[in-house]
């Protein structure tokens, strides 16, 4: 019954986008009332809620009759892990990407702006939707029926079950990667709107950023849960997966600087940041669920890599044909060399030759086996190689862009004398104690460089007031602090961090740098859902101070699968991770790695002030719009258009 409910409700959520797509593409040509238009987007969402519902209710009612919870689902399964299993496989994330692109463009069918554009914007974001749930519907409809109906069922796979980021992760990072589809759309509809286009940037911003705020989160808290569940003790791979996360990260984080000010004349540059953005997001979407890379993130199996292609070349085909035909001349004004707009231009190129480097390593092994015969993969030495130097590249001049709002050159120089003189001081002191290697160096130094400057603009924007003292206005100064934060983390454990792996007997001790643990025992327990081993070690800091840590192995039958279940030992300047790998048949002996990993927690306490800063920027610039529209009422050339939007 759920099952022929929730097909159903696909198949309704089919039509309910196409007909919103052909109502907005009404109101945009003939600029008749938006009326209807709203309520088919409103009936479009409705469906969406009603399918991820339905889901929801096999999974917790545990009918089994469902494949997707026969596959997924499990009676020994805790309530909240049967609630984020809606997103733990492919069919049941579609559900989700659909929930969150519905909603999006339910919000912006009631927001105001210029009649033509906000029609074709939203032409764009109902054909959107129209292809996922035609994807859903068609090519991975999780409501297909299962015989004979199992008893039970697995329960999603064992990893996802090991932390509670799982009920935060997965909607985060899809709220950042869908709603990077609104500055899409308009910067499409642009063209298509003649007149009414030119204010597109202005439009798309506040969506950009709010996107990119959800994005960098997502970012951040799936490094966060790689390093406490998968036992390796790190937090980025460089896996084709991560990487599909952040190509479009960087392109949007580019666009976001390229709208600004000046650089906001380049409407060819922004109209092809804006769309190559979205167009990385249906990349990415193709590589984590085509199963055409390997990855312990991705959706392998998958029937849907034909059609995610096809309509990520269909995409790029009309977004090249559309930014290159009436892409308005830019603005003519002579810019100096060394000034804000150059900079941020300078940045934006870095950024995307950096977002070009990793894409080539990402797409690399799908690439070498038609052409060479044999898939070779890109490791990490690839990227640390080409993309972290570019990447030091944008750390240094993100720190030189504020002392270019000086007047003349001669100030600027003086501004970026003490940070200067700070990064200088800063790569001295640390190459002499401690000689972390040239690349972390270089990032330390630069780091020092950015807060400084940083520090002096803060200083002299709290000293005076008015509109420089508002959160909005120092968004920009929280988020560029948490990226010279996170350059600073991942130089540290990258340069310091150090690790041992062995097999100890009762009694041993393995010991790394001034940390040592002492296997006392093991223990074996069975349960429910299977059997956990936990290895008893006595750990001993540089202090002499003791205590006990478990590290486990949990073994899933269901799945026939069995996790490493870390212990992290958090202190102020650094972790110490314990791993257990394995355990001898009459537990006597157990493999255990030890890493101990300086500086990590700079990682997460700026991947928080990045997300902050664009999400105070995102707030600050909305407010800006309703002051706006308060003030001066909305120009529009055609009065008939104009009350269609009310």
């Amino acid at each position: 019954m759920l099952g022929d409910l929730g097909t159903a409700s696909l198949a309704v959520g089919l039509l309910c986008a196409t007909l919103t797509a052909l109502l907005w593409l009404r109101t945009a040509l003939f600029a008749v009332p938006t009326r209807p238009a709203r309520l088919a987007t409103a009936a479009t969402l409705a469906t969406a809620v009603v399918a991820c519902g339905l889901l929801e209710a096999a999974l917790l009612r545990h009918d089994f009759s469902v494949r997707f919870v026969a596959e997924n689902g499990g009676r020994q399964v805790p309530l909240y892990y049967t609630l984020t299993s809606l997103w733990s496989a492919l069919d049941g994330s579609l559900l989700l990407w659909l929930l969150i692109l519905a909603g999006y463009a339910a919000l912006l069918a009631h927001r105001r702006h210029p009649a033509r554009l906000h029609g074709y914007a939203m032409v764009v974001v109902s054909t959107v939707a129209m292809f996922f749930f035609a994807l859903s519907y068609f090519a991975a409809n999780p409501f297909r029926g299962v015989g004979p109906v199992p008893a039970d069922g697995p329960g999603p796979n064992p990893l996802l079950q090991q932390h509670p980021a799982m009920g935060v992760h997965p909607p985060l990072l899809y709220a950042g990667y869908i709603g990077l589809v609104v500055p899409f759309a308009f910067a499409i509809a642009a063209p298509l709107a003649g007149q009414e286009g030119r204010g597109w940037l202005r439009a798309a911003r506040p969506w950009a950023l709010a996107a990119w705020a959800a994005l960098t989160a997502g970012i951040g808290l799936g490094a966060w849960w790689s390093y406490a569940v998968l036992g390796w003790g790190g937090y980025w791979a460089w896996d084709p997966v991560e990487n599909a996360s952040l190509l479009p990260w960087l392109t949007a984080t580019a666009f976001l600087h390229t709208a600004l000010g000046r650089a906001a004349g380049r409407a060819g540059w922004n109209l092809t940041l804006a769309c190559a953005s979205f167009v990385l997001v249906l990349l990415g979407t193709f590589l984590t669920r085509s199963g055409a890379v390997a990855s312990v993130h991705a959706f392998t199996d998958s029937p849907l890599g034909p059609m995610l292609l096809g309509f990520v070349l269909l995409t790029v085909v009309v977004s090249t044909v559309l930014t290159g035909w009436r892409t308005p001349e830019p603005a003519r004004h002579r810019t100096p060399l060394l000034s804000r707009t150059t900079a941020v231009l300078v940045n934006g190129v870095l950024l995307v030759t950096i977002t070009a480097v990793v894409l080539i390593g990402t797409i690399f092994p799908l690439l070498s086996e038609p052409l060479g015969g044999v898939r070779t993969s890109v490791g990490p030495g690839y990227y640390q190689r080409t993309a972290v130097p570019l990447a030091i590249a944008v750390l240094l001049m993100m720190g030189v862009t504020p002392a270019l709002r000086a007047r003349d050159r001669t100030q600027a120089l003086r501004r970026l004398a003490v940070p200067g003189g700070v990064a200088l001081a800063t790569v001295a002191v640390v190459g002499l104690l401690s000689r972390p290697g040239p690349a972390a160096l270089t990032a330390f130094g630069a780091a020092a460089f950015v807060l400084t400057g940083l520090t002096a603009e803060l200083g002299g924007r709290l000293r005076r007031s008015g509109q420089d003292r508002r959160p909005g206005r120092l968004a920009g100064l929280v988020g560029h602090a948490g990226i010279a934060l996170v350059a600073v983390g991942v130089a540290g454990s990258s340069a310091y961090g150090q690790d041992a792996e062995r097999a100890l007997r009762t009694g041993e001790s393995l010991r790394v740098a001034d940390v040592t643990v002492r296997l006392v025992g093991v223990d074996r327990a069975a349960g429910s859902g299977g059997m956990a081993v936990h290895a008893r070690l006595r750990l001993t800091d540089a202090g002499g101070a003791e205590r006990d840590v478990t590290p486990a192995l949990r073994y899933h039958p269901a799945r026939d699968t069995a996790v490493t279940v870390p212990t992290i030992d958090t202190g102020l300047l650094r972790d110490t991770y314990v791993t257990l790998i394995a355990v001898a048949p009459d537990s006597g002996s157990a493999t255990v790695r030890l890493a101990v990993n300086p500086l990590v927690g700079l990682l997460w306490a700026g991947g928080a002030l990045t997300a902050t800063g664009g999400l105070l920027a995102a707030i600050g610039t909305a407010r800006s719009r309703r002051r706006l529209h308060r003030d001066v009422a909305l120009p529009t050339p055609d009065p008939v258009a104009a009350g269609a939007s009310k």
